[in-house]
C-alpha cells in the first residue's frame, strides 16, 4: 500500500462515532460520561495534527432530532472531547454536526456533503481535492469520494471495504495505525 501525499492546505476530516469514540449499538452518546475514546486516539491526533493544518469532525447526530439529547449536551461532549485533545498535543479545529433525522435528507447529514462545503467556506485555505475523510462506515467513504476526497476506512470492517472497494482508497485497524503510517 502506497503512503497517502499530504500537500499544503490538506485537511483531515473525521468521523465521530467508531473513529475516534465507542459507538453504541442502537444508541446515542447523550452526555460526556457515554463518550469513552478508542485506544491510541488522543497519541492518533497529536500524530495528526503535526501533518495537516485543520482537522475537523463531521458527525451526524441525529439523536438531537429525536429529541434525546440538546445541542447543549452534544457541545458539553464536544468541549471535554477538545480539551483532551489539546492536552494531549493535537487540535481540532472545528466539530460539523448535522441534527436532523435520517428521514428528513438533509444536504447537512452525511453521505451528503454539506459539512465539507461548510467547513470550505469556513475555512477557505483548505483544498478538499487534497484532504482526507477518516470514517468507520461506507456513508462516511461516500462523503468523502462525493467531496472529492482521498478516503480511509478504519476499524474491524473489513467485510464493509470489500463491499464498497470503490469508496475506499485505504483501510487501517485503527486511527492510531493511519497516524502512525504518515
Amino acid at each position: 500500500m502506497s503512503r497517502i501525499e499530504i500537500k499544503q492546505g490538506s485537511a483531515l476530516f473525521l468521523d465521530r462515532d467508531g473513529v475516534l469514540n465507542s459507538r453504541i449499538v442502537d444508541g446515542y452518546v447523550t452526555k460526556p460520561a457515554d463518550f469513552v475514546l478508542l485506544p491510541g486516539v488522543l497519541e492518533a491526533l497529536a500524530l495528526l495534527g503535526q501533518r495537516f493544518e485543520r482537522i475537523f469532525v463531521v458527525t451526524n447526530q441525529q439523536g438531537i432530532g429525536k429529541g434525546l439529547m440538546s445541542e447543549d449536551d452534544l457541545k458539553a461532549i464536544h468541549d471535554g472531547f477538545v480539551r483532551q485533545v489539546a492536552a494531549a498535543g493535537g487540535h481540532i479545529d472545528r466539530i460539523y454536526h448535522c441534527p436532523k433525522l435520517k428521514s428528513e435528507h438533509s444536504f447537512m447529514r452525511k453521505p451528503s456533503v454539506g459539512m465539507a462545503v461548510r467547513a470550505r467556506h469556513d475555512f477557505p485555505d483548505i483544498k478538499l481535492s487534497e484532504s482526507v475523510m477518516v470514517g468507520d462506515m461506507a456513508s462516511d467513504m461516500l462523503f468523502g469520494r462525493r467531496a472529492g476526497m482521498t478516503t480511509v476506512l478504519v476499524g474491524s470492517e473489513a467485510a464493509e471495504a470489500r463491499r464498497v472497494p470503490h469508496l475506499v482508497d485505504y483501510a487501517y485497524p485503527s486511527l492510531l495505525d493511519f497516524a502512525q503510517s504518515l
